[in-house]
């Protein structure tokens, strides 16, 4: 059974109102779209998935739901563009669970997990052409080493990329477990005693790299920050320090006014911020959720609100 990772935190974060217009940048398989239609009279609630699967999953319900629920195919990096053609320009918050889901991650033939042996592919969103197996089996070493280190921070990276462009010379890494073993052969064997699978933060990075994950996240925290009514929220949960780090970063500067210090004013005088950071310190997951749900452990949640209109 899928758990949405930190639900009740979350929604209760977005502080619902009966009569307003949400949206959930990332269905999955609908734990906190659901659970926001709960809350929902005469609201309406906007889901927005660039896996078809995930669309076709909860696609009869919604069909029932019509009246406060739109599905909507497409990628969330593109916000706007994708709620314009509802003619909804201002929502009253938005909620981002990031990164690949459990569904996708538990179907062996999406190729994204590293325990089953089927085709490199790691795509999200299936109709797009660039897939895990184009990545191997292209990309030279110096940046193969880079999107390791970079997006997996694994410390041995380049002696990986060799091992891959010195092995694809004589034909295509085509499976899962082919690419796994390859990483096996390049590590010391140091590397190989050490606590969790040794191909984690490789496949990490290389589905980070064939979805611009990291990319999309920064343009969708722009794209929802300007869409927020007065009081509106964002609630965006992470699961790793890449993705967490720009959530903050972009928080942070939206939250705080700089000002020459050299002026005195007092405090009424002061400009205020457009935005104000809910969670000072990111919300993780209960004792009594790890337990049920041990793939939220790395998982935090941020939230920020419109305070202020833009000048």
């Amino acid at each position: 059974m899928h758990q949405s990772v930190l639900l009740k935190e979350s929604i209760a974060g977005l502080k619902l109102q009966a009569d307003g217009i949400y949206v959930d940048g990332t269905l999955g398989r609908g734990g906190h779209s659901l659970e926001i239609l709960k809350h929902l009279l005469s609201g309406h609630l906007y889901s927005i998935d660039k896996d078809q699967a995930a669309l076709d999953a909860l696609s009869s319900l919604a069909t029932k739901r019509s009246q406060n629920w739109t599905l909507i195919k497409g990628d969330y990096r593109y916000l706007k563009k994708l709620l314009a053609k509802y003619q909804v320009t201002k929502v009253d918050g938005i909620i981002l669970d990031i990164g690949v889901s459990s569904p996708q991650f538990d179907d062996p033939t999406r190729g994204f997990s590293y325990r089953h042996d089927y085709r490199l592919d790691m795509r999200m969103d299936q109709t797009q052409e660039f897939s895990a197996y184009d990545l191997i089996n292209s990309y030279s070493d110096s940046d193969l080493a880079r999107i390791f280190y970079q997006y997996g921070e694994e410390r041995y990276g380049k002696l990986i990329a060799e091992k891959i462009v010195s092995t694809r010379q004589y034909q295509p890494i085509t499976t899962t477990l082919e690419l796994v073993e390859i990483i096996k052969a390049a590590l010391p064997a140091k590397a190989l005693r050490q606590k969790g699978h040794p191909a984690k933060r490789v496949f990490q990075a290389i589905r980070i790299e064939v979805n611009d994950e990291l990319n999309a996240l920064s343009e969708v925290i722009d794209a929802s920050l300007k869409l927020l009514n007065l009081t509106g929220r964002l609630a965006i949960i992470t699961f790793h320090s890449l993705e967490d780090k720009i959530v903050k970063q972009k928080f942070n500067a939206v939250s705080k006014i700089k000002t020459d210090k050299r002026l005195i004013m007092t405090a009424d005088q002061l400009p205020k911020a457009n935005y104000q950071i809910i969670t000072k310190k990111p919300i993780t997951p209960s004792d009594a959720e790890l337990t049920e749900n041990r793939r939220a452990k790395s998982a935090k949640l941020r939230i920020i609100e419109r305070k202020g209109a833009e000048k």
